[in-house]
């Protein structure tokens, strides 16, 4: 039987992973080997992604974690190595673009095994974000570059790409898959709404997590400040990540919001499906708040999924507080059309269908 290892290290890779191993398993073409780097070792944050999203359960798992980028890209792409010399795959499949992705990427190249990497392309051309870094040279080196966007194939064209020996495709976003799939299951299994006591419509989702925000902390204040602006009017839900809440202790800073502890891919969904509109950093969020037909201030000065801010349905504001009122106010009353496709259907099965196909090549 053909084998792939997939690398997985954070949360929003757990989601995707989801999707592309029920594919495989309902294929049984494939053998899949999944390792988990250990990144996001918080039981809340990846422990329960595999028990409520019926993840197969990691043959291997590295339990790294809690270090500089250095110290643990460079232990996992050890780690990693000796995995891939043991299960011996024809393909390493990787997601997105965390330290977990860019080991997984290295120690398959040096070993000559293919590299799949899902979600190509995406760029921020913010070279301040170890996750643009991260992203370029994982495209650099992989062998097929699964794309989700019209915007992310055009980013690898301006690069050159087309020179390489390299594959490229549009298949569309595989988070949107996993949105579709596990709502019903949410709706069923999450009681968050009803044990934070929230009403449709009458809550804003938040979270902050990036590096850009939580390690500068006049951004951090800036950006908190506006969501206590926001809570005056809506009620203010921010699941705090590990990194935010150390950062807003060591300062002592509290805010008028309703802070509580990070909750799995469930209760999220359910948040999405009754909250007003959302502010984020994160990149998956911006994407999921679209498939829930929510609007999205990004609290970012820039972002990887433009065509949300084109569209109409998401905006940037940096860490400005009156960029986000301003942005708060204008979604606040909108009637905008979220019917449009922008992120393609069935993407699981497409990413199924290129992994097969590079496998039978070798």
């Amino acid at each position: 039987m053909k084998k792939i290892v997939t690398i997985l290290g954070a949360r929003p890779q757990f989601v995707k992973a989801a999707v592309l191993s029920r594919v495989i398993a309902n294929h049984n073409e494939i053998e899949e080997v999944i390792v988990h780097t250990g990144q996001h070792f918080d039981a809340n944050m990846s422990t329960i992604f595999f028990l409520e999203m019926e993840i197969p359960k990691p043959k291997y798992n590295l339990d790294i974690n809690g270090l500089g980028h250095g110290a643990m890209t460079g232990q996992m792409l050890e780690k990693i190595e000796e995995v891939l010399i043991e299960e011996e795959p024809q393909a390493v499949v990787i997601y997105g673009d965390t330290n977990s992705t860019i080991a997984g990427a290295l120690a398959a190249k040096k070993l000559d095994i293919k590299v799949v990497h899902i979600e190509a392309g995406l760029r921020s051309y913010n070279m301040k974000m170890p996750e643009e870094v991260n992203r370029i040279l994982t495209d650099r080196i992989s062998d097929l570059l699964l794309c989700p966007t019209d915007t992310a194939i055009h980013n690898l064209s301006k690069e050159g790409f087309s020179n390489f020996n390299t594959k490229i495709v549009k298949c569309g976003d595989i988070m949107k898959d996993a949105v579709e799939f596990y709502s019903k299951t949410a709706a069923i299994k999450s009681s968050v709404i009803e044990e934070l006591c929230l009403k449709s419509n009458e809550f804003v989702l938040a979270t902050i997590h990036r590096q850009e925000n939580t390690d500068n902390i006049v951004r951090l204040k800036s950006i908190f400040e506006g969501l206590e602006q926001i809570n005056k009017r809506y009620k203010v839900i921010l699941p705090l990540h590990p990194r935010t809440r150390k950062i807003l202790e060591k300062h002592r800073l509290k805010y008028d919001i309703t802070l509580t502890d990070p909750v799995g891919y469930f209760d999220m969904l359910q948040l999405l499906k009754y909250c007003k509109m959302v502010v984020t950093d994160s990149g998956g969020l911006q994407k999921e708040a679209f498939f829930k037909k929510k609007h999205c201030i990004i609290t970012r000065d820039e972002t990887e999924w433009i065509e949300l801010v084109e569209n109409k349905f998401a905006n940037i504001v940096g860490a400005d507080t009156d960029k986000m009122m301003k942005a708060f106010y204008n979604f606040e009353n909108s009637t905008a059309d979220f019917s449009m496709n922008l992120y393609g259907n069935k993407v699981g099965e497409k990413v199924y269908t290129e992994i097969i196909d590079l496998i039978d090549q070798n």
